[in-house]
Order: structure tokens, then sequence, then C-alpha cells
């Protein structure tokens, strides 16, 4: 028989697959499980949006291959674009990828030769460094620190490290450190991606959740963003569209027109009545999108303010609908952690190695519970004993 590929002895079953399975074992044994791991949007997805595809599907021409993206949905882009952000794009610096996770997975493949270097933040999210290695790049990770608001400091990274850079991949609000950059951090970037020739990378996902006040943006609304980079516009999270897979690369010309090429030798394009629902979605009401956020920062507050008030000292999220909880004293590791959590309440996070070595230390919660369930959630918590070794 023959032997598969070496390639995968770099995988493990995906962090979130393997919660799953954890998750369900409890529930065979009737134990009472609280899902805080997966950060799928529990709200309910606008009811135009759903309407609009559901019409959609009953159309036949629609099943067949889309090929490219429609005029329409690329117009939709450029206005949301103009009227969210106050970014002027054309519609060929768009190109849509089912999810980001898959854009950014492949989007090596069109950058990278074999043993470039690309800088990774270190914690980040799994993707990032699986799209490298996919690409046959040499991964150098930037660490993300709690004394540096866990934000780049690319004085630390050696000159000989950035002059070999291909593109380097930055993430805000941050998933997972739930930390916020403002704009004179990618003025800096940038700044150093023109000096040294590199992309940027910007994944765009939570800019439409986002706390106490601070602003939303994209990386694109920086003069000169698009001269060095593009980003990764995703649906899934400010319109609860997760499992339609709803991104689009945007930017640089050059990067879009790389990702198109690459896309079109795995995918024949989005599907149709998906393609109508994003253009339903990029209509929503902003209000709607502003009272869900909101909802998030009630979220926030009674998870970490509850758990600050019973002893564990859990700093407050400024954006995304994640916490980064540091594990509490007497623990050895998050692992170590995150087993007597799950044992002793129900109460299943990620473990924050599953995003590189500097989570080490930490837990990933996903506010996906209403905020009167988080605060049960507290309360089982300070019952169980686990932060009272």
């Amino acid at each position: 028989m023959q032997k598969l590929s070496k390639r995968l002895e770099h995988f493990q079953t995906g962090i979130f697959a393997r919660l799953t399975v954890k998750r369900d074992e409890l529930v065979k044994q009737n134990k009472k499980v609280y899902n805080l791991y997966v950060g799928t949007p529990d709200f309910e997805i606008d009811e135009e949006i759903r309407r609009v595809v559901s019409e959609a599907a009953k159309v036949p021409e629609n099943y067949k291959y889309s090929l490219v993206d429609s005029k329409e949905m690329l117009e939709a882009v450029k206005e949301y674009y103009a009227k969210r952000y106050g970014v002027e794009i054309s519609v060929d610096e768009i190109a849509s990828s089912n999810g980001s996770q898959d854009g950014i997975g492949h989007l090596g493949l069109a950058l990278c030769d074999q043993g470039d270097t690309v800088l990774l933040p270190d914690p980040g999210y799994p993707v990032f460094e699986a799209g490298a290695f996919f690409a046959g790049a040499t991964v150098h990770y930037y660490p993300l620190k709690k004394e540096n608001n866990f934000l780049p400091d690319m004085k630390a990274i050696p000159e000989e490290v950035l002059k070999k850079v291909k593109y380097m991949i930055v993430s805000y609000p941050s998933n997972p450190c739930g930390a916020v950059a403002n704009k004179e951090m990618y003025v800096e970037l940038i700044k150093y991606a023109k000096k040294y020739g590199f992309y940027i990378i910007n994944d765009n996902a939570y800019s439409d959740i986002i706390f106490d006040g601070l602003e939303g943006f994209s990386f694109l609304s920086i003069p000169g963003a698009k001269e060095v980079g593009v980003e990764f516009f995703s649906l899934s999270k400010s319109f609860n569209t997760t499992g339609a897979r709803i991104s689009f690369c945007i930017g640089n010309k050059e990067v879009v027109d790389a990702f198109r090429v690459i896309r079109s030798q795995y995918d024949f394009g989005m599907f149709k009545p998906i393609q109508l629902g994003a253009i339903a979605a990029l209509k929503v009401d902003r209000e709607k999108i502003e009272k869900q956020c909101n909802e998030y920062q009630a979220r926030r507050d009674a998870l970490c303010g509850g758990l600050r008030k019973i002893g564990w000292n859990v700093p407050d999220s400024k954006g995304t609908m994640f916490v980064w909880a540091p594990i509490p004293d007497g623990f050895a590791s998050s692992m170590e952690f995150w087993e007597e959590l799950v044992d002793k309440t129900g109460v299943i996070c990620t473990p924050g190695n599953a995003f590189g070595p500097m989570g080490e230390g930490y837990v990933r919660f996903a506010l996906v519970l209403p905020a009167e369930k988080l605060t049960e959630i507290v309360d089982v918590i300070d019952k169980s004993g686990v932060l009272k070794r």
C-alpha cells in the first residue's frame, strides 16, 4: 500500500474538531455543557439575507458553476467600503473567497516560493501557519506580549529577517487576544513594508465587534495601504453568516490578481445564491450591527467583570467575540487548567497553546451565549472550587 503524504505529519486534527469530540463525550455522560470554544455567532441572521438566499436556491440556473464574481456583488462591496470605511476601491481590486480561512490558507501559494519567509503573529489563528506551510515558506513569528498590549514590536525583528520577508499577516481586532490596534500602528507597519519590500495581509473579521467607543476601521483606510497589501474582509461575524463562507480579498491589485489566479485552479466560484446573500448582507441597516456589538460588550462585561468578582483577574477584551484569559495561579499549563475547568464545570473554552507557544498560560472564551447565561457560568465556576487551589 502506498504511504500517505509526509505533509500530514505536520498537522494534527484541528483543535476545534478535538474540542467538539470532548463536548460530545460529556453530553453522552449526561453532563451539562457550556460551549464557549468555537466563534460561531448565536445571533439570528437577518431575515432579508435568508429570504434572498432561499429564493435564489429555488432557481435551477443558479446551481451551475458561477465561475466569476458577479458585477452586482463586486459593486456592493465597493459601495460598502465607501460608506462604512470611507475607502475608495475599484471592482478589479476585489476577489471573493469561500471564507477568510480558505483565502488565507491558499494565498501563500500565490505569493511565496519555497524558502521565502513570512511574518506571523504568536499567538495567532492556526490557518496563518498552515497557509505558510502549504506554500513551503519559512515562518518567523513576531510575539504578541501583554506588556506591549498584544501589538507587534517591529524593532525587535532582526533586519536580516525583514529583508527576506514576503508577507506579514496582521489581525486586529485580534483573535485570540481581543486586542485592538490604532491607525498609528498600521502607519508604522506600512513604512516597514515599503522599506523592506514585503506585503501586509490584514485579517479584517472583527471591525464591527469593538468595545468602549474604540473605532473599527479598514487597513485600507491608511494612506499607502493599497501600495503594500490587501485585507480579507469577512461577512461571517458582523452578519452571522459563518456557514455561508463569505469573504473578500481586497486591496493591492497585483496581490488580488494573483489570488484570483490561484483560486481559479481549485475552485469554480462562489455559489450564486450565496453571492446574492452577500449583496443582501452588505445592505443590512448599520443600527442592527451596532446593536449586536452592544450585546457583545454586555456579554464581555458579564464574563470578565463576573470572573474578576470571584477572584479571577481576567482583563476586558477590547474587541472581537473572544476573551483572552490568563490561567489562574496554581496551574502549570493551559491544558492542565483547561482539563480541570471542563471536568469540574462543563465549561469548554480553548487552551491558549492551540494558538501558538505564546498562547501558553491563557485560555480563550467565545462570547457565544447571552449575558445572563455567562453570569450563570461565572457562578458555576465560583462554586466548582477550580479557582481555590
